[in-house]
């Protein structure tokens, strides 16, 4: 049976979706952007701070589901400018010193807010 996660820490969804769901072992959730939750506001433009807020984000729909980063087991990164993405995997790479996930990395056009990135996971009890 799915269960529908809301991250009391996480900022509130822009649209008709839920940080998260779980089903059975399985935790997946929506891409998070670097919205700050108190102003649900993007914050600055540097990569380096998006990229630490959209994993802190994460961070929170984990904790809502009794998890941590350590749970992930895939993680889709949406960027929009290619030329960033090494400062992203450098920050990326705080999150999972051993064993990192599965990870896909795609360039798009554009992204909800004017974000510069976006990063869904799955994880796993």
């Amino acid at each position: 049976m799915k269960k529908v996660i809301v991250a009391e820490h996480a900022p509130a969804a822009i649209g008709p979706y839920s940080h998260a769901v779980a089903i059975g072992n399985l935790l997946f959730t929506s891409g998070q952007i670097p919205l700050v939750p108190e102003t649900g506001k993007i914050v600055a433009n540097s990569i380096e701070e998006q990229t630490e807020q959209v994993l802190k984000n994460l961070e929170s729909v984990l904790s809502a589901n009794g998890m941590t980063f350590k749970n992930v087991v895939k993680t889709t990164v949406f960027i929009t400018d290619l030329a960033d993405f090494s400062t992203i995997n450098d920050i990326y790479a705080t999150r999972f010193p051993d064993a990192p996930p599965a990870r896909s990395c795609v360039q798009v056009a554009a992204l909800p807010a004017g974000a510069k990135l976006e990063i869904e996971l799955i994880a796993a009890i």
